[in-house]
């Protein structure tokens, strides 16, 4: 099972903010050109400094983040003093009220990005779930000063003055809303077609996701669509979720088909419906080259070389965790192959199918796959044990 990963904030205090239109020349050279590495779902993760700190830290690119964040831990080791808010964050996991840092600045690619004003939040999940210690998350407050171009290709950010820029002459030009997460409108097809809006989240290592709320308003997918029962962590913790298949999913001119989604129960209005139907991650985004304006209210999208990359379908209910430099089963889903085979909550991963790594992508990586036998080697209470599972497939 994939381990998840969405981060879509949806700040009470910044929803009324509107990017303003700016008037400045073409762009024709970047003004900062940074590498990136891509973490489970294609999460990308970027180097960034906070004031004169000269520690580099790592900060997941979210579009579906209404603000620049710090996690807790960090906080206080760099002796960043915050104080108390009203400020709310919804996430997957709740909702909770956080704390201000504020005139911070934080230091990427050779800029500065000034005057922020940082919210602290607990990220140790997160860290455990991608196996790298998360140390923030970077959002709209940065996007909105900068054109921000990613290239999957080269795993590059280059970074230009916000302003009208000339887009290659291929591709597709997106004409989006800013509300101050960008919505991006998709048509949907399954058992009925729907045109709605989803956000635009780089920060989400999944394909698609809806919440069940659009999915029965709109009458989406058959009663009788098969689906399977997995967990994805976020903001505020730890949520199961369905996972399914959704005949196809339209972006301006492009046309994915048999797209796994996930189906998600929104207690804390996440998603926000019906302002979207959910959102759209990074396992269909990193298929292209984007540039990003929020200033002009576009978003350029280019084919890539992973563009005709094959969906993931491989289903486990495995959930693996790095804790205390250990792979561990932190879930495992009832009825699921991991639970069939006899994997428990609590055993640590010492080796899948001979990868002796401990690399947690990589275990990930193979126990996505459809219908593989796997022989996973665990240890249960100082005991070494082989245990034989074979994934299903979700089509």
């Amino acid at each position: 099972m994939r381990a998840l990963f969405f981060i879509l904030i949806l700040i009470a205090n910044c929803l009324c903010i509107v990017a303003q239109e700016n008037t400045a020349i073409t762009q024709v050279r970047p003004i900062a050109i940074m590498p990136f590495t891509q973490i489970s779902g294609g999460v990308i993760l970027i180097k960034a400094c906070i004031n004169n700190k000269s520690d580099s830290l790592n900060f997941i690119l979210d579009t579906g983040s209404g603000g620049v964040s710090l996690d807790s831990t960090t906080s206080i080791t760099l002796g960043i003093n915050s104080i108390e808010s009203d400020t709310v964050i919804s996430g997957i996991g709740g909702v909770q009220k956080v704390r201000y840092a504020f005139d911070e600045t934080l230091h990427i690619g050779g800029l500065k990005v000034e005057h922020l004003a940082i919210h602290r939040y607990d990220y140790s999940l997160l860290s455990s779930v991608y196996g790298e210690k998360i140390d923030g998350v970077i959002g709209y407050p940065f996007f909105k000063r900068f054109i921000v171009q990613i290239d999957f290709e080269h795993n590059q950010l280059l970074i230009y003055h916000s302003g009208k820029f000339q887009y290659p002459q291929n591709g597709t030009l997106m004409h989006i809303p800013i509300n101050p997460l960008p919505l991006q409108r998709i048509l949907v097809k399954d058992k009925t077609n729907a045109d709605f809006d989803f956000f635009f989240d780089t920060g989400a290592g999944l394909p698609f996701l809806m919440s069940e709320q659009f999915i029965q308003e709109n009458d989406i997918l058959s009663s009788h669509k098969k689906s399977y029962l997995t967990q994805a962590e976020g903001l505020g913790g730890k949520k199961q979720m369905r996972l399914t298949v959704v005949k196809s999913l339209k972006i301006g001119p492009y046309t994915f088909r048999k797209v796994p989604t996930y189906l998600f129960k929104d207690d804390y209005n996440v998603t926000a419906y019906p302002l979207s139907g959910g959102l759209i991650g990074n396992e269909i985004l990193r298929r292209f080259n984007l540039i990003i304006n929020y200033g002009q209210h576009e978003i350029h999208l280019l084919p890539n070389k992973h563009y005709y990359d094959a969906f993931e379908y491989g289903y486990s209910g495995l959930n693996l965790f790095l804790v205390n430099d250990c792979i561990m089963v932190e879930d495992v889903i009832p009825d699921s192959p991991a639970d069939l085979a006899g994997l428990n909550i609590g055993d640590e991963v010492i080796s899948v199918e001979g990868n002796f790594s401990g690399n947690l992508q990589q275990y990930k990586n193979m126990l996505q796959e459809p219908e593989k036998k796997l022989k996973i080697i665990i240890k249960r209470s100082g005991v070494i044990l082989a245990i034989n599972m074979t994934t299903w497939s979700i089509l």
